[in-house]
């Protein structure tokens, strides 16, 4: 079994996938209606190996914590959520233990990811 994809709940999937693309690099490969996206990686005009993102439309709001999210790495952390921030993600709390800290966001919908570094 190998991991392919990982879906979030959104009210706007459309409207999500945008943050996402310019986030993350990805590209919508996928429409169902606008119903369901699927966003993978992309390499320039093609789709990349790598982890796909679901956007799932749904009537009910995001309540409470995420019980997962997404975790990102970069080599320069504080010029990342910078960038993500200007995209419109919003940063909710700074970690920090000896050798490793991260940054927790919410994209436009509130859904909840990670940047290490």
């Amino acid at each position: 079994m190998t991991p392919e994809m990982v879906t979030l709940d959104c009210a706007d999937p459309q409207s999500l996938a945008k943050f996402w693309v310019d986030a993350a690099g990805y590209m919508v490969v996928h429409d169902f209606g606008g119903e369901y996206l699927v966003l993978k990686p992309s390499s320039g005009d093609a789709p990349a190996p790598g982890l796909a993102i679901g956007l799932q439309k749904v009537a009910e709001p995001r309540v409470g914590k995420n019980r997962a999210h997404l975790d990102f790495r970069t080599d320069d952390r504080p010029a990342e959520v910078a960038r993500l921030v200007g995209l419109g993600a919003t940063v909710l709390a700074e970690h920090q233990m000896p050798g490793f800290s991260w940054t927790v966001l919410a994209d436009p919908e509130g859904n909840e990811f990670c940047v290490g570094g």
